[in-house]
């Protein structure tokens, strides 16, 4: 069987991951399958999905910008003009099936597939869905979920929980000693691995500035993921036991090695520490759609899973949640046992049940 399979999806890093993992999992069924990635052209998805070994067309889009509605005046141009590229796509690929993982593409691309009445799919990552997601959930012909928070806002006839598909990567064990080498960092010494996501976190690197000194003073070693953009800013504070970095490119061993997360609120990092049962302290971003973030991490908050420290609150929050965290082995052990029973390690099993559907009853 030669199906042929378009995954739209981009913006983030939660939203490349795992269209990724689907399209990994895609060819691992159907090995002489052809799959085609559709993005945002101007979006970091035209680089990281080339990299992963699969071709991307990009289209000219980009999101409506609620705060600043000067920087919309081309949207409803940007918007028509998507739709025309999607449309050259599909008839030039002509897909058995369709795969929206959110972003800026995902929109245009399925709205077109379903005019064509093409087969599709939207997996929705976060516990409250973004406005393009709801607007499609009527057009598409399932819906793979990340939460069951989000079973509210969609058609329950087409929905299914299935958690967010997780690099391939992080279900394979690794221990700390190993993954301490990989790094170069103690492997003995109590850690806390800072992330603000694929871009960096502006108030997150600077709590973790104000607190370095108090953070040292509890012996912690730190692996610090700062963001491309604040690099320059922030290397000068590397030490022995203080390790920046741009980006971690080897997050199955950064995550081996961590005692302690501090973290964005995205789905994926979500699923991701759900499954390895980490202790996590979550400062959502204030700057996404429908404040999604934070309602990601209150979702774990509510069931003790972890704590949640807005950015409204933290200057004053922060420290004394840290602290906690640092100090109190059995809030660590309970946070990490709460928050492993969220997670949907089948997840990408799942998503291919439902698209293996699909694709034969179309």
């Amino acid at each position: 069987m030669k199906p042929k399979l378009i995954i739209s999806g981009g913006g983030t890093g939660g939203h490349i991951f795992p269209a990724l993992a689907i399209a990994d999992a895609f060819k691992e069924k159907y090995p002489q399958a052809s799959v085609l990635f559709v993005g945002a052209s101007n979006r970091m998805e035209m680089q990281r999905v080339p990299n992963a070994g699969y071709p991307i067309k990009g289209l000219w889009i980009s999101g409506f910008d609620r705060k600043n509605m000067v920087r919309n005046v081309l949207f409803p141009m940007k918007l028509v003009w998507s739709i025309l590229q999607s449309l050259g796509i599909l008839i030039r690929f002509r897909p058995t099936v369709v795969v929206g993982t959110g972003g800026f593409a995902s929109g245009p691309l399925l709205f077109v597939a379903s005019w064509f009445k093409i087969p599709s799919l939207i997996q929705e990552q976060n516990a409250y869905p973004g406005i393009t997601n709801k607007q499609l959930a009527s057009r598409v012909s399932a819906i793979c979920l990340g939460s069951a928070s989000a079973l509210s806002f969609f058609p329950k006839n087409k929905s299914v929980v299935t958690g967010n598909p997780i690099r391939a990567a992080l279900k394979k064990p690794i221990s700390k000693k190993t993954a301490a080498q990989q790094l170069g960092v103690s492997a003995t010494r109590p850690t806390l691995l800072v992330l603000g996501g694929s871009l960096g976190a502006h108030k997150i690197n600077k709590l973790i500035h104000h607190h370095l000194d108090a953070i040292q003073k509890h012996n912690i070693q730190l692996l610090w993921q700062c963001g491309n953009l604040y690099a320059d800013e922030y290397r000068p504070l590397a030490s022995k036991h203080v390790h920046i970095m741009p980006f971690i490119d080897h997050m199955p061993a950064a995550y081996a090695v961590a005692d302690i997360v501090v973290s964005r609120a995205g789905a994926l990092a979500i699923s991701e520490l759900c499954l390895l049962g980490k202790p996590t302290l979550f400062i959502p971003s204030p700057n996404v759609a429908e404040n999604h973030q934070e309602k990601n991490a209150q979702a774990l908050a509510d069931k003790a899973a972890a704590i949640l420290v807005s950015e409204r609150n933290a200057d004053k929050a922060f420290w004394p949640a840290l602290e906690s965290l640092i100090q109190d082995k059995k809030l660590r052990t309970a946070l990490g046992d709460n928050i492993k029973s969220f997670a949907h390690p089948h997840a990408t099993k799942e998503i291919m049940h439902a698209l293996t559907k699909l694709i034969n009853n179309a």
